[in-house]
């Protein structure tokens, strides 16, 4: 239970804090000051987890890692489920706090469909994925790498909501979207399914690239 309650405040802390940031900023995809906060936000969010939180649950804090790691023999199939309830529910936590504090008319920091393309939006969001989720497996590979591991992560987080805020908001993350989407209803709810299904195809790619890689180099 340690676990699951670790993964339920990590992801609590992504959203509002992560969220929070792109809302109350205004960040809408305008290259502007907010953009590059708002990718700050949530990759500072990352280290600052990953180093308080990490030695109890590995700081997934998000679904499509959580599959990574499963498919790729790094957790149980009951803990991968415990897991994704524990993040689902952290989500909707810090999406509920940030809408008591702020209401919805900023918007929760919800994602939404590029140019208005289904298409557009799940190849963006599965190639985005799938680079976060393969730092996340080779940074966290080998136990030398533990000292570093998180700034890493939370680079590479930082790194695809710089190419992804432009065109979807940057979800990478079903968790991260669901919640605010939830609270928000209408338009983001009724698309969130992108941001939860490609979020998940990119993280089994990884895993499958990964397992490709260090099969190739045995």
């Amino acid at each position: 239970m340690k676990k699951y309650l670790a993964e339920f405040i990590g992801t609590f802390v992504l959203v509002f804090v992560g969220c929070g940031v792109a809302a109350v900023t205004g960040c809408n995809g305008d290259v502007n000051a907010s953009y590059v906060l708002t990718a700050l936000a949530f990759g500072g969010t990352i280290v600052a987890m990953a180093y308080s939180i990490g030695n109890i649950s590995g700081c997934h804090v998000n679904p499509a890692v959580s599959l990574g790691v499963w498919m790729t023999g790094g957790m149980s199939s009951s803990d991968f489920v415990g897991y994704l309830v524990a993040q689902f529910l952290g989500g909707i936590a810090g999406a509920a706090v940030l809408e008591a504090l702020i209401g919805t008319s900023m918007g929760l920091g919800c994602n939404g469909l590029y140019d208005g393309s289904v298409g557009k939006s799940l190849l963006v969001e599965i190639i985005l994925t799938c680079i976060f989720v393969l730092a996340v497996l080779g940074a966290t590979s080998k136990p030398e790498n533990s000292s570093v591991a998180g700034l890493v992560i939370g680079g590479s987080l930082t790194l695809v909501h710089l190419m992804g805020i432009y065109f979807t908001g940057t979800s990478v993350n079903p968790a991260r979207s669901f919640g605010p989407a939830l609270l928000m209803g209408g338009e983001s709810l009724s698309v969130v399914w992108v941001f939860i299904v490609a979020p998940l195809v990119g993280g089994a790619l990884a895993a499958l690239i990964w397992k490709g890689l260090n099969a190739q180099s045995k």
